[in-house]
C-alpha cells in the first residue's frame, strides 16, 4: 500500500460520523447494509449520510452494489486488511509489540 492510499483512508476515516458509519458497515461484513438500515440504527439525516457514504466509496473503504431497488454497502476488506497490514508492517522491529510478563519473585 502507498503511503497517498492510506492517508487518504485515514483523511475519510478522520470524522466521527463517518468513522461510526464505516464500524457499522464493517460489523455486517459481506451482508452488507442499506442506507435505510445505516439510518435506522445511527439516526443520521439521508443527505448526511450520502454524504459519508461518498467519501467512504471514494477512499476505497466500501463497495456499493445494486440488488433490484436497494443499494447494499459493504467493506472493501482488501483495503482494510490492507491497511491494517500498512500499519503493522514494521512494527516493533519485527518483535512481539507486547511486553514481556515479568516473574514474580518468590
Amino acid at each position: 500500500m502507498k503511503n497517498s492510499e492510506a492517508v487518504e483512508a485515514f483523511i475519510a476515516l478522520g470524522q466521527e460520523s463517518r468513522l461510526n458509519v464505516f464500524r457499522l458497515i464493517v460489523q455486517k461484513g459481506d451482508v452488507g447494509l442499506t442506507p435505510s438500515q445505516i439510518i435506522e440504527k445511527l439516526g443520521i439525516p439521508n443527505a448526511t449520510l450520502s454524504f459519508h457514504l461518498k467519501e467512504l466509496f471514494q477512499a476505497n473503504l466500501i463497495t456499493v452494489e445494486r440488488q433490484s431497488r436497494n443499494l447494499i454497502y459493504r467493506p472493501n476488506a482488501k483495503l482494510v486488511e490492507s491497511l491494517s497490514e500498512f500499519l503493522l508492517d514494521n512494527c516493533c522491529g519485527g518483535k512481539s509489540c507486547l511486553p514481556m510478563k515479568k516473574k514474580a519473585k518468590a
